[in-house]
């Protein structure tokens, strides 16, 4: 059974260890044990633990999952050439990524927090010489698209990566305005679970713009709501939520 190594312990890094335990020996280097214990507790299988300061990444498979302002700092901490590092670093460039780690090859990827359930939207990019792995490996936690450049990895971070965010705002309000007009807030909330359940399946193979035409009846209930939601440029602003993300992707 192969060996992922993993540096850093925190939420992203949980998920796709999570996905990966069944399939890879998982061991975790942190700076702290008690938070290395904890990890493993929820994981629920053994791993393999070191602590930070001058340990050895050589020949290794890493999963890279520390803050992107500390890059500069762990890389000072690890010993030894990477086989392949695996990054999830939002606007972390596989060029620093070599600097600062120097590694055989370098992957960026961006996984999501489904990947806690296996349903990530994984984007990757990076040595295509690792494509192949790459996929196998992030798709253990849902599915995975190879993009073309880091700029494709950026914009994507903003649209997969950031998403569950802006669709959880979306969800929320949309529960809010059922409970203001009357309906018992645990009601409110299971029927909005279940309508994103069945809009993830439908969304698969039906472009958005026939799903809405086909719920969008002249002069109805569907038509009313949509014209609110234009009115409040609901679609201005998830488009500039984008740009905005984007940008802040750039800049870290």
């Amino acid at each position: 059974m192969k060996t992922i190594t993993f540096i850093g312990n925190g939420n992203m890094a949980l998920s796709i260890a999570k996905g990966l335990k069944e399939n890879y020996k998982i061991e975790v280097i942190g700076r702290n044990l008690e938070k290395l214990n904890k990890f493993e507790n929820e994981l629920g299988v053994k791993i393999t633990k070191e602590l930070m300061d001058n340990c050895s990444v050589e020949g290794k498979t890493v999963m890279f999952c520390v803050k992107p302002a500390n890059v500069e700092e762990v890389s000072k901490k690890l010993k030894g050439c990477a086989r392949v590092v695996y990054s999830v670093l939002a606007g972390t460039t596989v060029e620093k990524l070599r600097t600062n780690l120097n590694p055989m090859a370098v992957v960026r990827t961006m996984p999501n927090l489904c990947a806690s359930v296996n349903r990530s939207m994984t984007t990757l990019t990076g040595d295509l010489e690792f494509q192949e792995e790459a996929h196998e490996l992030l798709g253990a936690i849902g599915s995975t698209r190879w993009l073309s450049s880091e700029k494709e990895l950026d914009i994507a971070t903003a649209l997969a990566g950031s998403g569950p965010a802006y669709l959880a705002l979306i969800a929320e309000a949309l529960a809010d305005g059922a409970v203001k007009q009357g309906l018992r807030r645990d009601d409110a909330m299971n029927i909005m679970r279940g309508l994103f359940g069945g809009f993830g399946e439908l969304i698969q193979d039906v472009h958005p713009a026939i799903l809405k035409d086909g719920v969008m009846s002249p002069g109805g209930t569907t038509a009313a709501g949509y014209g609110a939601l234009e009115d409040g440029n609901v679609r201005a602003a998830c488009i500039n939520a984008i740009e905005k993300a984007f940008k802040r992707a750039k800049e870290l």
